[in-house]
């Protein structure tokens, strides 16, 4: 279907998460209180994990690493939420919204993979310890970060390029808070359907994949963990307890989100707020709440 540039939609309206002004103050306090503490408390793992010399093992590289992602991710669509809430304006420009799709996708599925190296951290240090420090060495830990984030762009820009070669000329509003994928590609007009599968087999087969490797590991080391029982293998356990925990808050909404092809089931922007602000607000308080060594780290920080 030909279209003529006047007929090119330049801006969208993001309908937000509620019309009611209460309401809107509401969210916009909850959504400031959780970017508070995802800035905060992410912050604060960075610097104890910078300053502390106690903190340089991988799996504490890894966090730090985590926490920086945590603080772009929410970045890209909580300052705009609480601009609009606040203000009222909920217009976004076409190219601000294919900017913000674009590194929602970038930084989300970097996290993603981090999450995957760090299992396979805590399944190196359980299963195999004597191999653990030549493993996860430094230099192998740079590497494994930076094809996390290579393999982020490389997957956010097959998103953007997908969503920017269809024409968009007629409706431009958007049923949730943010520019995704999903709301975006069901304003085109034009038969979406090939596109749809395959933004579906990228976005949501990344989740579904990425997520089934990291329960491997887990079944690998509560395998490991009941055959040989030690202190040291406790302590490990409780350690992916927490990355249990960081892991079914972000990838079971993704996976409910991108897995089905847009359209085929009604996208909940309720539950979009898990994990675009819900799941990085959760890791610092896991984090630290959980592991005695940055919670001693974070005290002599706090002393000094």
């Amino acid at each position: 279907m030909a279209q003529d540039n006047s007929s090119r939609v330049t801006e969208f309206i993001l309908l937000g998460l509620s019309d009611t002004r209460e309401l809107q103050l509401l969210f916009f306090t909850l959504f400031l209180l959780a970017y508070a503490v995802v800035l905060l408390g992410n912050l604060l793992i960075i610097v104890t994990v910078r300053t502390d010399p106690k903190l340089s093992s991988p799996m504490y590289f890894l966090l730090c690493n985590l926490s920086f992602i945590d603080i772009c991710y929410t970045s890209v669509t909580v300052p705009k939420v609480l601009v609009a809430l606040l203000s009222g304006h909920k217009a976004i420009a076409f190219e601000g919204c294919m900017a913000q799709l674009f590194f929602l996708h970038f930084v989300g599925s970097s996290e993603m993979f981090l999450l995957t190296v760090m299992a396979f951290d805590r399944y190196t240090a359980i299963c195999r310890p004597l191999h653990y420090t030549a493993i996860m060495a430094r230099g192998a830990c740079w590497a494994l970060v930076a094809a996390c984030w290579v393999g982020g762009f490389i997957h956010s820009i097959v998103q953007t390029v997908l969503t920017l070669q269809l024409p968009f000329c007629g409706p431009n509003t958007i049923h949730s808070y943010f520019c995704d994928v999903p709301p975006v590609i069901l304003l085109a007009c034009t038969d979406t359907t090939l596109t749809e599968w395959l933004m579906a087999s990228n976005s949501g087969l990344i989740s579904l994949g990425c997520f089934l490797v990291l329960v491997g590991s887990y079944v690998l080391i509560l395998a490991k963990v009941r055959a040989c029982l030690s202190q040291g293998h406790w302590k490990a356990l409780s350690t992916c307890a927490s990355h249990v925990m960081v892991v079914t808050l972000l990838f079971m909404p993704c996976i409910f989100t991108y897995l089905p092809p847009a359209g085929t089931l009604p996208t909940n922007k309720y539950i979009c707020v898990i994990y675009t602000t819900f799941s990085p607000m959760m890791n610092p308080l896991i984090y630290t709440l959980r592991n005695s060594e940055v919670k001693e780290s974070l005290w002599r920080l706090w002393k000094r």
